[in-house]
């Protein structure tokens, strides 16, 4: 693609008002503050961080992210700066809604509660942009000491939702599915990541067993057509991001990537960055992503950006608002 059609497709991503409903936080710690905090041990272009390298295992990742995140997440006012730079990206980028997650099993380690935390991510948050927090959790979290932290989520008026993350082909435990009813039953939202490093069967386990309708990534569904058809029934979005997906190893490219099929299919699917300290992305990179590399129309792209806000925990107003800005931005450049 030339340099004027690279640059005009950027003009129209940026043009979108966009949402990003699948941000951990402390995967989201912008490096360039850790680079700030030591030079020498933390080089402003760390290898991993380059388009073209590739994770050989999610345990990979996972070692890669919290080397590098639990040196910073060591205070209230540490989450506080980590937000309020990586919302001022989101304005940068005409990201209007955010959903983020941070990590709740922090608070066995850190003097410090998730209470604290979410007043410093909504502390960060600055005008024009609307933030909804979630707690994420392991699927071994409840044995220990955040058991009783996670059955008390359920008071904690200032929290938006909760998500199950974490390595998935660690098995979901008998617990998980009574504490997200008791959670949605106080109007809490409910996520769970599946279908990522495992298979379709783990997408069908969260809808079905756990009972959500947002699944973090869910594109192994692809795998079994009775699941595809399972999330349509259901009314079930999955937040897809395709650079992870393809940084993780779950799909060998853009090109291939299942995103296309499974809205063919009939599936929801917003897009979203993920971790981007470690995949050394925004969102708006994988918008242009699927483009380039995946061949994705701008109409397409527009009709992603149509998904964030269908599932927008905004008010009516708001979304009708947006959907019409994304109509006259697609309109704009139709010919283009």
């Amino acid at each position: 693609m030339s340099d004027l059609k690279t640059d005009s497709l950027r003009g129209f991503i940026r043009a979108l008002p966009k949402t990003e409903t699948h941000l951990h936080i402390e995967g989201a710690l912008p490096y360039e503050l850790l680079h700030g905090l030591d030079p020498q041990k933390y080089p402003m272009d760390p290898v991993w961080r380059r388009p073209e390298y590739r994770f050989e295992s999610f345990p990979k990742f996972d070692e890669t992210l919290l080397g590098h995140a639990l040196p910073w997440f060591n205070s209230p006012e540490r989450y506080y700066e980590a937000a309020r730079v990586t919302f001022a990206q989101h304005v940068a980028q005409n990201v209007r809604y955010v959903e983020t997650s941070f990590h709740l099993g922090i608070v066995e380690f850190v003097p410090f509660s998730g209470r604290e935390i979410i007043a410093a991510i909504r502390a960060a948050v600055p005008p024009g942009l609307e933030v909804r927090i979630y707690a994420g959790m392991l699927r071994e979290n409840y044995a220990g000491p955040v058991g009783p932290v996670i059955d008390d989520l359920v008071n904690w008026d200032e929290l938006d939702g909760v998500d199950l993350h974490g390595f998935e082909q660690v098995p979901t435990e008998a617990w998980t599915a009574p504490v997200w009813q008791r959670l949605r039953d106080a109007r809490k939202g409910t996520k769970c990541h599946a279908g990522e490093f495992d298979g379709a069967a783990r997408v069908r386990e969260a809808i079905e067993d756990l009972g959500v309708t947002r699944v973090q990534h869910g594109v192994r569904a692809i795998e079994d057509p009775a699941v595809v058809q399972l999330a349509v029934d259901r009314g079930v979005t999955f937040d897809v991001c395709p650079i992870s997906n393809v940084k993780l190893r779950v799909c060998e490219s853009m090109a291939v990537h299942p995103l296309r099929a499974l809205r063919d299919a009939g599936v929801h699917c917003t897009i979203s960055s993920d971790d981007p300290m470690v995949f050394g992305n925004v969102v708006s990179d994988d918008y242009a992503a699927l483009a380039i590399d995946g061949d994705f129309t701008r109409a397409e792209l527009a009709d992603l950006a149509r998904a964030g806000w269908a599932v927008a925990d905004v008010p009516v107003v708001t979304r009708e608002a947006m959907l019409a800005e994304i109509d006259r931005v697609a309109q704009a450049h139709a010919d283009v």
